[in-house]
């Protein structure tokens, strides 16, 4: 239910992107469970979250991860039901096409108080899923600055460097608690 990192590149693609993680999915989906879009969220999120934790400020740079972690979480809320506080109803709809054409318009019939409780179901989320990310980046910070330190090199990582420093990392950690359990 995971995807594969397949590249990750220093090298920038469009305007604003400094580089970019190549993800494909290991099996073709129609549905998603809520902790597989709470996943989605936190790696949306996770560029931000080492900008905090290696350069201790933020940057433009995460714009387009942060308006496509919005629009998850939002659609967890408005679409999908996986509010608990807002319970199964939706809370917006797409107008249907006429003659066979494009949807035009969102429509939302709610009161401003349920707005706000949208939003604030909304940034739950996504405080939740930056915790997440910034806490996965802190566990594995040693294998983060190997790929950076290697990436300012070679400018790219395949699926294959990164699984083998993946692992090298991982028998790093396994060696460091056996060490500190014999002492």
């Amino acid at each position: 239910k995971s995807e594969v990192v397949h590249k990750v590149s220093i090298i920038p693609r469009s305007i604003g992107s400094l580089g970019y993680t190549f993800r494909r999915p290991t099996e073709d989906r129609y549905l998603m469970e809520r902790r597989e879009l709470q996943a989605k969220l936190a790696i949306a999120l996770g560029g931000r979250a080492a900008e905090t934790i290696f350069f201790d400020d933020i940057s433009t740079g995460a714009a387009d991860d942060l308006d496509k972690a919005t629009e998850i979480a939002r659609a967890m809320v408005t679409h999908y039901g996986m509010s608990d506080k807002l319970g199964l109803a939706t809370f917006e709809r797409q107008t249907s096409p006429l003659l066979g054409g494009t949807y035009l318009t969102h429509t939302h019939e709610f009161s401003e108080q349920t707005a706000q409780a949208i939003d604030h179901e909304v940034r739950g989320l996504l405080d939740n899923a930056f915790a997440s990310a910034r806490n996965v980046l802190e566990q594995n910070r040693s294998f983060i600055e190997r790929c950076a330190a290697i990436l300012l090199t070679q400018e790219t990582l395949d699926e294959a460097e990164l699984k083998a420093l993946w692992s090298e990392a991982t028998n790093m950690r396994v060696a460091n608690k056996v060490t500190q359990l014999a002492s």
